[in-house]
């Protein structure tokens, strides 16, 4: 049985290799048409998408699955309209292929050229949200790179669907159908193959999900990988930030979206500004029913019971209403703890102290680096890339939101007229 699914698995691989060598054939205004009908097909199908929304929607009930994970997963003719929109989008941008990236002569004449081009074939692998499988389709198939999809198991008939629809577009418009495949059978043996059997046919995997996921892929793949581990991002409140400010851009990165990547899960206050600041912002959480867990200092400032912090809530990512709140000497201390606990994500500072943000952007090890701003900008689509496969932390490019963009790589391409090497 297991040998069956293997084959199941690289026959998908085999194809996904295929279209990408069809892929590279294609000029923008036909990667673009069929972007179009995707988007025409989704809005022509607003109730069968529902229906097949609804069947993920009752067995994830059955299952007894999180409220936040069915929040996820659910989907409604305005959300719908909102994907079909991201992909309009989409379909506005530059080709990001064939770009002269940089291009300079050398003394014996030889001109040297860095070219944009498609990664090939890439993996992504992600949980719950089935928007994902319109979004990274649409910018895989922009960026010239074919993709093999594996979405959660909860989601899968509603992914089916989406899956089903980009098929149809790549069909009418006479392209090869396998430069979107989604893996529809949900054994866990495949996820296995194709993280570790399938260099031969896929160039990066991109895990987009929980840690557990983004765990076992880090443990499991033999293939490169972009992604982040955790979102464990901070705010902090500097001694020159703005009262009401601060408490706007706390509440809107805490509590907008708990459950997001992009949610701050601590909050570092001044010292300075204590006593004008801390009450007031954490009063708000705590009167939206954010849990506030901080040290010894912030209890002062806090009405009721609370936990004292402990080194193992710096590093945890809560993904719910609970927030750690830390005391710091001023802006440096607020670097070096957020270098030490943070997770490389995103990181903001309320200040109107200009010298003080730029130390503070600079300094922080974040891909994304925030000032007078909700973390949860910490999104593709906010940062105006249509939509986004991910977020990467990684130190090696790409970093941040993924668009497609950053689903390219690059070749050098040199141009003479004869010249050879002494």
């Amino acid at each position: 049985m297991k040998r069956s699914k293997n084959l199941y698995m690289k026959k998908i691989g085999k194809k996904a290799k295929l279209a990408s060598l069809h892929l590279s054939s294609l000029n923008i205004d036909k990667r673009n048409s069929v972007l179009k009908q995707f988007s025409k097909y989704l809005k022509k199908n607003v109730r069968l998408i529902l229906n097949s929304n609804k069947k993920d929607i009752s067995n994830a009930k059955s299952k007894k699955i999180k409220d936040s994970m069915i929040d996820r997963l659910k989907l409604n003719e305005k959300k719908i309209i909102q994907i079909a929109n991201s992909i309009d989008e989409i379909v506005k941008f530059k080709d990001p292929l064939g770009k002269i990236l940089s291009s300079w002569k050398r003394p014996n004449g030889l001109i040297i050229k860095r070219v944009s081009m498609p990664i090939g074939v890439i993996g992504v692998i992600y949980e719950s949200r089935p928007n994902v499988t319109s979004d990274v389709s649409a910018l895989c198939f922009k960026s010239g790179n074919a993709v093999i999809l594996r979405g959660g198991s909860e989601a899968l008939h509603s992914n089916k669907i989406f899956a089903k629809l980009f098929k149809k577009a790549l069909k009418i418009k006479k392209c090869d159908e396998n430069c979107v495949q989604f893996v529809e059978n949900t054994s866990r043996n495949n996820v296995d193959y194709l993280l570790s059997d399938m260099k031969n046919y896929i160039d990066i995997i991109i895990p987009r999900g929980g840690k557990n996921l983004v765990k076992k892929v880090l443990k499991k793949a033999t293939i490169p990988i972009i992604g982040h581990y955790e979102g464990l991002c901070h705010v902090y409140v500097d001694r020159e930030a703005d009262l009401n400010m601060a408490k706007k851009v706390v509440k809107n990165s805490k509590m907008r979206n708990v459950s997001i990547c992009g949610a701050a899960e601590t909050l570092l206050i001044d010292k300075r500004c204590l006593k004008t600041h801390c009450r007031p912002i954490l009063d708000q959480l705590s009167k939206l029913g954010c849990k506030i867990i901080g040290d010894k200092i912030i209890k002062k400032f806090v009405s009721g019971k609370m936990k004292i912090a402990t080194k193992k809530d710096w590093k945890t990512e809560y993904l719910s209403p609970v927030i750690s709140v830390k005391s710091v000497n001023g802006v440096d201390q607020a670097i070096d703890h957020i270098n030490k606990y943070g997770s490389s994500h995103t990181d903001t500072i309320v200040t109107k102290n200009k010298k003080t943000a730029k130390k503070f952007l600079l300094n922080i090890d974040s891909s994304i680096a925030v000032h007078n701003a909700s973390t949860q900008f910490a999104d593709g689509g906010e940062f105006g890339f249509g939509a986004e496969v991910g977020i990467s932390t990684s130190k090696l490019q790409p970093r941040g939101p993924i668009g497609i963009d950053q689903l390219t790589t690059y070749k050098y391409i040199l141009e003479g007229k004869g010249q050879i090497r002494k």
